[in-house]
């Protein structure tokens, strides 16, 4: 189990549900005591900016360090495979929250009929320009999986933490 170091007042502090105008599109973030949902249109600037909560969040959890590091990569890699599964722009959900088993990353996509494949690409394959996300996971973040929604899917990885 992670643990927890937020205090009942900075809890209930971040659980109020704020909107933060961006240039190209709005983001919603629902506040959580073990992290947080953000809901955004997929772009860099917002992208940039799930990341930058993502260590926030885990960083005031006490998690930092590599475990923060894999879970801002997963978190970079799901968003990127959502945009190119469904174009710029598209909605998404990303969940970060700690849990049992350590951290949980989730990104929610709107196309049900679009999962991931792997490519076969070794991950030292220098000549490749892509394909090498879904191993990359595999390593980051075993046993990810897809659940299908009535409004589209959802891919739930899990980031060990060292004695979580």
């Amino acid at each position: 189990m992670v643990t927890l170091g937020i205090s009942a007042e900075s809890s209930r502090r971040r659980n109020c549900s704020r909107m933060v105008a961006g240039r190209t599109a709005n983001r919603y973030v629902r506040y959580r005591s073990r992290g947080f949902a953000a809901h955004i249109n997929a772009s860099g600037p917002n992208l940039r900016s799930v990341r930058e909560l993502t260590a926030k969040a885990l960083a005031e959890l006490g998690v930092q360090g590599d475990v923060a590091d894999t879970a801002q990569l997963v978190v970079s890699e799901l968003v990127g495979n959502a945009v190119r599964a469904c174009g710029d722009h598209v909605p998404v959900v990303v969940e970060v929250y700690a849990a049992a088993f350590g951290i949980a990353v989730n990104v929610h996509d709107p196309d049900p009929r679009t999962v991931p494949r792997r490519r076969g690409i070794a991950l030292d394959d220098a000549e490749a320009e892509a394909g090498r996300g879904l191993a990359l996971l595999d390593l980051l973040a075993p046993g990810w999986h897809v659940v299908r929604s009535s409004i589209g899917k959802q891919i739930r990885c899990r980031v060990p933490c060292p004695g979580g």
